[in-house]
């Protein structure tokens, strides 16, 4: 069975990883082309293509998915079956080359969570659960019939950092679940048996914007420290101190804690001992901030921050 895999960043390495050690026969790799990035904007390689240079695997970087050129080579590999691992959205001409089709690997349990961004509203909306799906691709994003799920369970203190972990981990064993069935189908030509999404239980999760990230203290403790916890360590939720007459400063949250108390002060004041703790008064309760950073600078702990800056009375985050 010859497989073409797509994919750019490291969440995709550990399933094209496991497919290469498990002796798939993995005819070409497509990603990302390079582009520059980063303050000095040096040209960076994606993660899937350093990993497919170090393997010796047949590499396609396409600038234009509908590109005459690209469609040729890609033809050329004549791939039994796709695998798109966190890539781009694929012109029909692509999903529809394969005789078994294409299939994606997406990080929740369609069909809650289609679209770009579904580790991080699982966390922020209090989710209990998230997991991964292989489904196989048809017109409609993230839409089609789901060939496996895998469970995992988001802990109250799970970052969308740790739970992009896990579910890296776990979809790689869930690309190699799948392989496994199609290579089946492959020699006996039947069909695996498909589960249809339910569009009663469709949710989304857009892209997210600067303006997703900007924390409101007037929701719930419970609301905001979902919120950061589901933002962090990127694109990183956000306030802004107004700390006496000083200048607004912005600054980055990492990390919280929150307990349910009578709030005795305006949203957004602040209560601290200037030394080992900062917590922020909320509709409901206190939020306490863990790990903070401050424009231009590296992230820390509270207390290290505290260390080198006085909160002034009546502060607030804005």
């Amino acid at each position: 069975m010859r497989i073409v895999f797509m994919g750019t960043p490291e969440f995709a390495v550990a399933s094209l990883d496991a497919l290469i050690k498990n002796n798939y026969r993995v005819v070409g790799v497509v990603t990302v082309p390079d582009k520059p990035a980063g303050r000095g904007q040096q040209v960076q390689q994606s993660a899937v293509k350093k990993y497919a240079l170090e393997h010796n695997l047949k590499l396609l970087q396409p600038e234009k998915l509908k590109d005459e050129h690209f469609i040729s080579e890609l033809k050329a590999l004549k791939a039994d079956l796709q695998f798109v691992v966190a890539f781009r959205m694929l012109p029909e001409v692509v999903w529809t080359m394969p005789k078994l089709g294409t299939y994606n690997l997406h990080a929740s349990l369609l069909p809650k969570y289609r679209g770009a961004a579904p580790i991080n509203w699982a966390i922020i909306n209090g989710e209990k659960e998230s997991g991964v799906t292989t489904f196989k691709l048809k017109h409609e994003i993230d839409t089609g019939n789901i060939l496996f799920q895998e469970k995992v369970k988001i802990e109250a203190t799970t970052t969308a950092g740790e739970l992009h972990d896990i579910l890296m981990v776990v979809g790689a064993g869930l690309i190699l679940k799948t392989a496994e069935v199609l290579q089946k189908s492959f020699e006996n030509g039947i069909e695996p048996d498909f589960l249809q999404q339910q569009e009663s239980l469709v949710c989304h999760a857009p892209k997210i914007f600067k303006e997703d990230c900007l924390v409101d203290w007037t929701k719930s403790a419970a609301d905001i420290s979902n919120r950061i916890r589901g933002l962090s360590p990127y694109p990183t939720a956000y306030t802004r101190l107004k700390n006496g007459d000083e200048t607004e400063l912005t600054i980055k949250l990492f990390n919280s804690k929150f307990e349910i108390c009578e709030p005795f002060h305006p949203n957004g004041s602040l209560l601290t001992d200037n030394k080992t703790f900062l917590k922020v008064y909320c509709e409901d309760g206190l939020v306490e901030i863990t790990d903070i950073q401050l424009q231009g600078k590296k992230r820390i702990t509270i207390a290290e921050f505290l260390r080198g800056f006085t909160i002034k009375d009546k502060a607030m985050f804005v």
